[in-house]
Parts: structure tokens; sequence; C-alpha cells
């Protein structure tokens, strides 16, 4: 199994991305899928999660309104859209798994601990 996420870059305050997690080695219909960051110096933290069918979706308080997680099954990818990024968002942004995550409709922690694949992460840089 593997994820390879694209997107991350340089942008000012204010600005927009779109990361993208390609996955490979799994079929993604069947599983929710979460997005992580880590900040420089900081835990890792989930921020974002898609059930598999995007029947639900969770962002944390931090995110909520800027952030929106969705996800194409046919092409294997989850995707995140950041709108309104701010320095505090800058991080290494990873996908992550875990297996528990199938055919499930509940919120998940989202505990890093629990996830059993990750992405390599991709960097976002919010700075002016």
């Amino acid at each position: 199994v593997q994820f390879v996420e694209f997107g991350g870059g340089v942008v000012k305050p204010g600005g927009s991305l779109n990361l993208s997690c390609a996955a490979s080695g799994i079929d993604l219909k069947y599983y929710g899928v979460g997005w992580f960051r880590q900040a420089p110096g900081k835990q890792r933290e989930g921020i974002s999660y898609i059930s598999h069918n995007d029947g639900v979706r969770y962002y944390i308080d931090s995110v909520k309104g800027r952030f929106t997680i969705s996800r194409d099954n046919a092409k294997n990818t989850v995707y995140l859209q950041m709108s309104r990024l701010e320095p505090e968002d800058t991080a290494v942004y990873v996908c992550g798994l875990c297996e528990d995550w199938e055919d499930s409709e509940e919120i998940p922690t989202l505990n890093p601990r629990g996830v059993d694949y990750w992405g390599t992460g991709t960097l976002v840089n919010v700075s002016a």
C-alpha cells in the first residue's frame, strides 16, 4: 500500500492550495481516509476525514470553513482544498488510512498512532 501526496508549495497568507493523495495497492472505495499535518516542532495532528462513500466529512475547528476534503474513488484519490491559508497552517501534510475505517460511517479520533498506512507528505509553507 502506498500513498503519494501532491500539491504543496509556498503560498502567501490568504492564498489557496489544493492537495491530492493518490493511493496504490489498495482500493480506497472501501476505506475512509484522513488528512494529517505536522508543523515544525509539533506533533502530528489529524485535521480532516472523509468516509469511504463520502457520507461523512469531518474537520477540526481550526480548519473548518477554510478546508474542504473530497474524494474520487474512480481515481483512487482523496483531495484537500485549502483556502484562506494562515502562517499557522505551515506544516507537512500527510494522508493516512486505518484499516478500521473500512465501510465505517463513524468519525474516528484521528489519532496518528492508529494509522496503518502513511503517505510521504507534502510541504505547505504559508509565508509573506
